[in-house]
């Protein structure tokens, strides 16, 4: 079941002064972050990360999450934090009714979303053959088809207005052989390429966001132990979107956080097949010990 809040700029009750600066629009021309913004799983990891770096820039916030009091608890925090609206919608993107009510809210040309952020997640670690697949379908529903219908639902509407910005999170997993995660996040990458073609020339932007492992409570809750992975491959959510940010406002199409995670993934592309292969083997026996 879904719920809908709007937001008056309210500030909670736990009190204190907003920090000085924040919530001023950047100076200059306007920027493509402009307006409104909607942002799945917005209350926690690299969601929660985009909800803070879109509010700092002045932009109106739909958050988009499962938890409703983490929803309101969030919406509270940004709204006194930087003084802009946010409206939440509490949804599962799992289910396709769900799904439905953030495609209405994404088309409703009464408070124009101007950046989708299509960032819902989650960790997905079941073997491949394994007799109950529910998990799997659960995670194509969340992860391909929500993705699919609300990056079409924000391109129409965004192409017919002229303008807007569309960011499909996918993982720099979507280039190795990591199970149906990996799997998911290739499909990821690829709708992303072939929904940009659609809008050349729309003047809609859609850039894919590709990070490596982001210290988050994603991989907690995918029970990933982060001792098993070495330090420096760990990236903070903050950079990560603040490098993505800065990609979509440079207008590329691909963002991959981090100098060290650009070669990583310029290497599982291009490098002999067989050679990636026997690296991805080799971090999931990792994972697994």
């Amino acid at each position: 079941m879904t719920e809908r809040g709007r937001a008056d700029g309210a500030r909670p009750t736990d009190g204190g002064a907003r920090p000085a600066g924040e919530g001023a629009r950047p100076a200059g021309g306007r920027s493509v972050l402009d307006g409104r913004a909607l942002v799945t799983g917005g209350t926690s990891g690299i969601g929660l990360a985009f909800a803070h770096a879109l509010a700092a820039r002045g932009c109106p916030l739909v958050i988009v999450a499962r938890d409703a009091a983490r929803l309101e608890k969030t919406a509270d925090q940004l709204r006194w934090r930087y003084g802009v609206d946010v409206e939440t919608i509490r949804a599962d993107l799992s289910e396709t009714t769900d799904v439905a009510t953030v495609v209405e809210r994404l088309v409703d040309p009464t408070s124009p979303v101007e950046i989708l952020i299509n960032n819902a997640g989650r960790g997905l670690h079941s073997p491949l053959l394994g007799e109950d697949l529910s998990e799997h379908d659960d995670a194509l529903d969340l992860m391909v088809r929500a993705v699919l219908h609300l990056g079409g639902a924000a391109g129409r509407v965004m192409s017919e207005r002229g303008h807007g910005v569309i960011v499909n999170v996918g993982s720099v997993q979507a280039f190795i052989a990591m199970g149906a995660y990996s799997a998911l996040k290739a499909w990821v990458y690829s709708y992303s390429e072939a929904l940009a073609l659609e809008l050349e020339g729309s003047g809609v932007q859609v850039t894919t966001l590709l990070p490596g492992w982001v210290r988050t409570e994603f991989h907690d809750r995918a029970g990933v132990s982060r001792s098993k992975i070495p330090e420096v491959l760990w990236l903070d959510p903050e950079r990560v979107v603040a490098e993505c940010l800065a990609d979509v406002e440079r207008g590329r199409p691909r963002s991959t956080p981090s100098h060290r995670y650009k070669v990583l993934a310029f290497l599982a592309q291009y490098a002999p097949r067989p050679a990636v292969r026997f690296v991805a083997a080799r971090i999931v026996r990792l994972r697994r010990r």
